[in-house]
């Protein structure tokens, strides 16, 4: 069996790769592939795996011998399922394996943000304690999580990870209504009472033509004076001229964005261009913990024995 990885390099170092490769008698890893590479290294291939790489249409035809497609992440949207369907090509995705690092890195920028750390850091830097005239400099504000309530948008695995934690920290918890619902169900808020009740809002719902700038300008404005936005999802969930605009303006006390809607920003973002100390700016590394990163290629050995041993696991086709 011939298994090519497309894009191994997306993974990130330090990963030990023979609980994939040892399922297989030939196994190509590349660390990037070109958008014009694809046809050809996977034309010969039984397994491909992929995280960003584009398997579409124009590909897809020409890998005759292709049994299953393992994808290294959650999301599917870089896979023309439609045509993987039709040429009977299995398509798996990897689920929960990055929770605990995701869960960790929300409650991280949150705790900088509230008790001001970044800011702290940067007076103590500056030589501001060094002046001061009491024990302690009281310049920026603190606040208490176990005083706080945080709105969770997106209640799957990694929406349930953070509300265990914040309601070990004491925070009230509200779930947003599914974005496009009706109507709130059950124990679930409308979406805009969320906006105007959360003191903490955390995004971890998918990008739908729904969620498409979720958060933008008219939502920002329902959000309460001095509230945190923090984004671990994807990057097209908020208008981010509007969150600059709200950060500049100080309508929002801060925000922590993980994505953004071009990856990586080589055209510019406005948020980018924002220079106060109420923003974090990371390179999509929430999901991105050492033991997340090996979890994944557990997970996709998982799905590859479980393949063989004719069960579905993780199948999206």
């Amino acid at each position: 069996m011939k298994a090519v990885f497309l894009d191994y390099a997306t993974m990130g170092p330090g990963l030990d790769a023979r609980p994939l490769s040892r399922l297989f008698s030939e196994f190509e890893s590349h660390d990037v592939t070109a958008r014009d590479e694809v046809a050809e290294r996977i034309r010969d291939a039984e397994f491909v795996f992929a995280n960003k790489a584009l398997l579409k249409k124009d590909n897809l035809d020409a890998a005759t011998r292709l049994r299953m497609i393992g994808l290294t992440a959650t999301g599917t949207d870089n896979v023309d399922l439609e045509v993987a369907r039709q040429h009977g090509i299995a398509v798996c995705n990897i689920r929960a394996y990055c929770t605990r690092s995701v869960v960790e890195h929300v409650f991280g920028v949150m705790l900088m943000l509230t008790h001001s750390l970044g800011r702290y850091d940067a007076t103590v830097r500056a030589g501001e304690w060094q002046r001061a005239h009491d024990f302690c400099l009281l310049s920026h504000p603190i606040r208490e999580l176990s005083a706080m309530t945080l709105g969770i948008v997106g209640h799957g695995e990694l929406g349930r990870g953070v509300a265990a934690v914040a309601q070990a920290f004491g925070m009230r918890v509200l779930v947003a209504a599914r974005p496009g619902a009706a109507q709130a169900g059950g124990s679930r808020v409308p979406f805009d009472d969320l906006l105007a009740d959360s003191d903490v809002i955390s995004l971890h719902c998918p990008l739908t033509d729904a969620t498409r700038n979720l958060i933008d300008g008219k939502a920002i404005a329902r959000m309460k004076p001095g509230a945190f936005l923090i984004n671990t999802a994807r990057g097209g969930l908020v208008d981010s001229g509007a969150l600059a605009a709200a950060l500049e303006n100080g309508h929002l006390g801060g925000a922590a964005v993980d994505v953004l809607s071009k990856e990586p920003p080589v055209d510019g973002d406005p948020l980018l261009d924002h220079r106060g100390g109420n923003l974090i700016i990371t390179p999509h590394i929430a999901w991105a913990g050492n033991e997340a990163r090996q979890n994944a290629i557990a997970e996709l050995a998982a799905n590859v024995e479980a393949f063989l041993a004719g069960r579905e696991r993780n199948r999206v086709v």
